[in-house]
């Protein structure tokens, strides 16, 4: 099974969208690193992530080392953010992030990052979701206040699901 190696702002946009649950049902394991879990989701809905098979990693001591160098190579990094690009890079597992810094920096060291809109994606092309149900999702995801999502790859997917 391929692992997904999540930042907040995805498992976040998820979660406003309602898809969280199905996201969950995807053929994926979706993995947090342990820090990222105690700072940013244990007090926010971290226990439901959880029960929906969410798994936590530690991160041995090459990773942290790892983390830390990536994030003098990219001070943009939040040092979170800089453990999952360890996690992922070095177990080599899929990163699943929104955060741009953290997306350009997978991609400057050729690592396999998606973000939200891949997930809906994924969504639509394994019909755990029906085009209604992902149009409504997505409606709301992108009528959030702090939705970051491109506005036109919002409008491309709507447009499909509604034809759908």
């Amino acid at each position: 099974m391929k692992v997904l190696v999540s930042d907040t702002s995805v498992l976040i946009d998820l979660e406003r969208a309602a898809v969280v649950v199905a996201a969950m049902a995807l053929p994926f394991e979706f993995v947090v690193p342990d820090a990222l879990y105690e700072q940013e989701l244990r007090g926010w809905n971290g226990e439901t992530l959880l029960t929906l098979g969410l798994r936590i990693e530690a991160l041995g001591d090459n990773e942290v080392s790892h983390a830390s160098v990536a994030r003098r190579v990219c001070p943009k990094l939040s040092i979170i953010d800089a453990f999952a690009l360890a996690l992922a890079e070095l177990r080599q597992w899929t990163l699943l992030a929104g955060d741009a810094a953290l997306r350009a920096e997978a991609q400057s060291r050729g690592l396999a990052c998606h973000g939200t809109l891949w997930v809906f994606d994924q969504l639509e092309s394994a019909q755990v979701l029906n085009a209604a149900a992902l149009h409504d999702a997505l409606s709301a995801l992108g009528a959030h206040p702090r939705c970051r999502l491109p506005a036109g790859e919002i409008r491309l997917r709507l447009s499909r699901y509604k034809k759908a």
